[in-house]
C-alpha cells in the first residue's frame, strides 16, 4: 500500500470547526484542478445512507467526539485509490489524531499544511448559524449567508436546517475535544517544517489571498 500512494500529493487544511476549510478547500479544488476530500462529509452521507460505518460514526459526532481512526483511515484509503486522486488531494480537516498524521505519511506526500486559526467566540457563532440543505447537502449561515428564502435551498429548493451537530453545547465539546487531540497534530508537523499559519478571523477573500501566497511559494 505504501508503494502504490507513495506518489500522491496532499495538501492539508487544519483548523477548528468552523474555521472555513471547507470554503477553502472548495476554492482550492478548482484551483489547483486536485479532488476535496472531506472526511465528515463522508461520515455524514453515510449516516444518511444508515450503513453500519455511518451508524458507528453517530453516538461520536452528536456528542462532539472524534471517530475511530480505523473508521477515517478505512474512507481515506479506499478515496486514494480513485483516479482523480494520482495528481493530488487537498484533505479538508483530516488528519487530527496523531495517529491519523503518522498513517497519511504511509499514503501519501504531504507538501504543506495551512492552518487556519481563528479565535473560540468567533467559531461558536458561525457554526450555530449554519444551515444545511437536506437534498443537496449545500450550506448556508443566517448572518453571513442567507438563503433567498428562509429554510429553502437556493440550489434545489430543498429544505434547510441546522446540522445535528451544530448545537451549541455540542460546538464547544467539538471545540475542546479539538484542541485536547489536535494540539500534538499541529507539533508533529511543526517539526516537519511544513505549518503555514494563516488569520482565518479576516474576510473570505482576504484568507483565501493569504492561503494563495503559501501555495504560491511551495507548489
Amino acid at each position: 500500500m505504501v508503494g502504490e500512494y507513495s506518489m500522491t500529493r496532499a495538501v492539508v487544511l487544519f483548523g477548528p470547526p468552523g474555521a472555513g476549510k471547507g470554503t477553502q478547500a472548495a476554492r482550492l479544488r478548482e484551483l489547483l484542478e486536485r479532488p476535496q476530500i472531506a472526511t465528515g462529509d463522508m461520515l455524514r452521507a453515510a449516516l444518511a445512507e444508515g450503513s453500519s460505518l455511518g451508524l458507528e460514526a453517530q453516538k461520536h459526532m452528536e456528542s462532539g467526539g472524534l471517530v475511530p481512526d480505523d473508521v477515517i483511515l478505512g474512507l481515506i484509503a479506499s478515496r486514494l485509490e480513485e483516479d482523480d486522486a494520482v495528481k493530488g488531494v487537498i484533505f479538508d480537516g483530516f488528519p487530527r489524531t496523531l495517529a491519523q498524521a503518522e498513517a497519511l505519511d504511509r499514503l501519501c506526500t504531504v507538501e504543506a499544511v495551512i492552518s487556519i486559526e481563528v479565535d473560540e467566540e468567533v467559531l461558536i457563532e458561525r457554526i450555530t448559524g449554519r444551515l444545511s440543505c437536506l437534498a443537496c447537502g449545500a450550506v448556508f449561515h443566517v448572518v453571513y449567508q442567507p438563503p433567498d428564502v428562509s429554510e429553502v435551498c437556493n440550489s434545489c429548493d430543498g429544505k434547510l436546517a441546522p446540522r445535528v451537530d451544530d448545537a451549541v453545547d455540542t460546538v464547544r465539546a467539538r471545540l475542546h475535544t479539538y484542541l485536547e487531540q489536535t494540539a500534538s497534530v499541529f507539533d508533529y508537523y511543526a517539526k516537519k517544517g511544513c505549518i503555514h499559519s494563516v488569520d482565518g478571523a479576516l474576510s473570505i477573500s482576504e484568507v483565501s489571498q493569504q492561503i494563495d501566497e503559501v501555495v504560491d511559494g511551495i507548489l
